[in-house]
């Protein structure tokens, strides 16, 4: 930030009345919205004297512009022409002045327009002030033809205005041009100062820059010009922002070397580039130096260190720090309750993260958008679906955006919860509640529908992505071939599976698997052991499901010397048969009348540690007792 009064005070320096004149108290007592009768009526008596000793008038601009009162400002100066009272360039530069501290940047630049019609030449005070308007009301481009015109009406840019245009730059993300300007002014052998260095490196953090933001710092001292806080929180931020932990912590120790005591800004910065690359311990100990050096830590230093853990994955000290803040009285704000919302959500709090949205109205803190999605994703992600919807509408009440995460969360909710049917009304409502629905949406319901057993719903869910404009994924259709494997479609599962390829989608083990499991269920084991031999082809690796799937196949089959080839064949491609594998296999043996290797299988289960079921319980019981065979105490400890 340039600040540019300063300077105009300079420019009416040789002025000698008292900055709170008899006048000028009068005006700044008026209203704010003071009219222009009443701001004559306060200086009339004053015009006459005004005439003839214009920098009365400067003075009295001056002081309004240092209370910011710049509509009284710009009714001064038009009562002023109309009493045909001397308008010059120290009135002018004054009253811009005075719209530059009142964040008026049109006003400011429609005076520097107007001063020609006034008969008062800019000067580079004029320039520079409205530069600073500019910057401070984001216009970078309008600051930038500022600065380009001045050289046009003979004027010389200086310090000043080149520092204003750079931090337009700088809140315009226009790092190119901002250190273009500064290269610029060495080459005109215009002195740079802090400010300008410290605007350029504060571009720099903007644009990602921080090689160049570094390098900046660096030739500081070359230009005889000392770093101070300002310019090292800058180049922090700016390692921060590219993830570069180790050298804004290497910048924090060089601070000590320069004697320049680290602020609330600079830890805050320093934690900030521990968390952009998830270094919690550090964040924290930072956090904890801070108090050992007399820094009090602030909402931003405390947020900071709260997204650091909650990207460490340690959401109970994400929830003990917010619980800090209360403590040392640091006043949470939104973005703080968010960060912890959301690290309840990764954490499967639900119901804290309930608590701690309720809490936040009482804390004069607004839920918005973001409190209530990762409230409802909180509650998804633990299939809460009645609380997720309740959530939903909760937000529709508070008139906020609800927008697809919102509407996919709750959807996902209604999936985890078995609700196909809710899953699908919140899908349709979408477009009414003007929120896009995407392929998530649609996944999360084609699944709700799989694991409702709606499997005709489901693929006409697939179906109808295209005519919405949207492209079905490997998801979407594993989805579909799980809902068609459950529904006992084996052909249709094999149709979705051999539209992949077509659809430019490469099936994955869950899409493969789940037909190896439709074919079985359809009594075509052949089929099943043909998918599961054409894995590898397909770049898959066949896992415990797949081999499981194909077992139970050949268990359907009667194929019983099949299943158990494939149940051995599963350790020469380093897979461990699990509690299904087993089922199925000793299930083959049983309808095999196969009972001694039934019994086989049930002691290498014991031995593999693995918890036998209900199923493979009446199984081996059934094989015990035709075979007539005495069980080892070990498996009858087992069952």
């Amino acid at each position: 930030m340039v600040h540019t009064g300063a300077y105009t005070a300079v420019a009416v320096a040789d002025v000698r009345i008292p900055p709170r004149s008899a006048e000028l108290k009068l005006l700044l007592s008026l209203r704010p919205d003071a009219s222009e009768l009443e701001v004559c009526k306060v200086v009339d008596p004053l015009l006459i004297s005004w005439k003839t000793s214009p920098r009365l008038a400067t003075a009295v601009l001056s002081g309004l512009a240092r209370e910011r009162q710049a509509d009284k400002a710009r009714q001064l100066l038009s009562i002023m022409q109309r009493s045909r009272v001397e308008v010059n360039v120290y009135h002018c530069s004054a009253a811009i002045s005075a719209c530059e501290k009142a964040g008026q940047w049109q006003a400011a630049f429609g005076l520097l327009s107007q001063m020609t019609d006034m008969e008062a030449n800019p000067n580079e005070v004029s320039y520079s002030a409205t530069i600073s308007a500019c910057e401070k009301g984001g216009q970078w481009r309008l600051a930038l033809g500022l600065l380009r015109t001045m050289p046009e009406v003979r004027l010389v840019p200086d310090g000043i205005s080149c520092s204003a245009a750079i931090s337009a730059c700088e809140k315009g993300s226009q790092w190119q041009l901002a250190l273009g300007i500064l290269t610029g002014m060495t080459e005109a052998r215009i002195a740079a100062n802090q400010i300008s260095f410290n605007a350029a490196i504060s571009a720099c953090r903007r644009g990602s820059r921080w090689h160049s933001g570094l390098c900046l710092l660096a030739a500081m001292p070359e230009m005889r010009l000392v770093p101070n806080a300002i310019s090292y929180n800058a180049a922090i931020s700016a390692c921060a922002k590219s993830g570069r932990w180790e050298l804004a912590l290497n910048l924090l120790s060089r601070m000590a070397d320069d004697d320049i005591v680290p602020n609330a800004i600079t830890y805050s910065a320093a934690i900030g580039a521990c968390e952009a690359d998830g270094q919690w311990q550090l964040a924290l100990s930072l956090l904890s130096e801070m108090s050992e050096k007399r820094v009090a830590p602030n909402e931003i230093s405390y947020t900071a260190a709260i997204t650091s853990c909650d990207k460490g994955g340690q959401w109970r000290l994400a929830l003990a720090l917010l619980s800090t803040m209360q403590e040392t009285q640091v006043a949470a704000d939104l973005i703080s309750y968010n960060v912890v919302l959301g690290a309840c959500r990764n954490g499967g709090l639900w119901k804290v993260a309930l608590r701690l949205l309720n809490q936040m109205p009482g804390m004069k803190i607004t839920p918005d958008k973001m409190s209530y999605s990762a409230s409802i994703n909180a509650c998804a992600i633990e299939g809460h679906w009645l609380v997720a919807a309740s959530l939903l509408s909760q937000m529709s009440k508070e008139k906020l955006e609800i927008d697809q995460i919102c509407f996919n969360s709750v959807i996902h909710a209604c999936e985890k919860g078995g609700q196909w049917r809710y899953a699908l009304g919140y899908l349709c409502r979408m477009p009414e509640m003007r929120a896009v629905q995407d392929e998530i949406s649609y996944n999360a319901a084609i699944s709700a529908c799989e694991k409702g057993l709606e499997w005709q719903v489901a693929v006409c869910l697939l179906s109808s992505m295209s005519q919405s404009k949207l492209s079905a994924n490997e998801v979407s259709y594993s989805a579909a071939v799980s809902a068609c494997e459950k529904g006992g479609q084996w052909q249709l599962a094999l149709d979705l599976l051999s539209l992949m390829p077509q659809k430019r989608l490469l099936p994955n083990e869950i899409t493969v698997s789940a037909a190896i499991s439709a074919c079985g269920k359809g009594g075509q084991w052949q089929l099943a052991l043909v998918l599961l031999g054409q894995m590898p082809d397909m770049k898959l690796s066949p896992n415990e499901i797949s081999y499981s799937a194909a077992i139970s196949a050949c268990e359907k089959g009667d194929q019983w010397p099949l299943a158990l080839s494939l149940l051995v064949g599963m350790s020469s491609v380093h897979l461990v048969p699990d509690e299904i594998s087993f089922n199925a296999a000793i299930s083959a043996c049983v309808r095999g009348l196969q009972w001694h290797l039934a019994l086989v299988l049930l002691g290498q289960i014991v031995q593999l540690n693995i918890q036998p079921d209900e199923i493979i319980n009446d199984a081996a019981i059934s094989a015990c007792e035709r075979s007539g065979a005495r069980w080892p105490w070990s498996i009858w400890q087992a069952i």
